[in-house]
């Protein structure tokens, strides 16, 4: 996989990301507008899952899509900086597989594997 084709991948995942983010956002504030007309104790609602539990559950997914979005953003910042692809740790170049597999790597797989990530 070419530079090309890795920076068409890195955009592609941010689109996603950038767009599960924001419908998540949208659903999370129809839910905190739900939860206003709502009385504090939802816990024992027989028509279905608690509030309080699925804005846990929705604020876990929007973290994880911004989380994914700012790996995203860097690496494309490293991209084009000239440092995609070189291991953060040790400098050594990232193997290509690793960075189809995972194109916001910022560790060659032993630096990954010794740091426990």
């Amino acid at each position: 996989m070419t530079d090309p084709e890795l920076r068409t991948l890195l955009e592609a995942l941010r689109r996603q990301a950038s767009d599960r983010a924001a419908a998540l956002e949208a659903t999370l504030a129809q839910l905190t507008r739900d939860r206003s007309s709502q009385s504090d104790d939802d816990e024992h609602d027989p028509e279905g899952v608690p509030l309080s539990a699925e804005w846990s559950r929705l604020s876990g997914l929007h973290d994880g899509a911004r989380d994914e979005l700012a790996q995203v953003e860097g690496a494309l910042a490293r991209m084009d900086a000239g440092t995609y692809g070189i291991c953060a740790n040790c400098g050594r170049g990232i193997p290509v597989a690793r960075l189809r597999v995972r194109p916001f790597a910022e560790l060659c797989v032993p630096c990954a594997e010794k740091l426990g990530r």
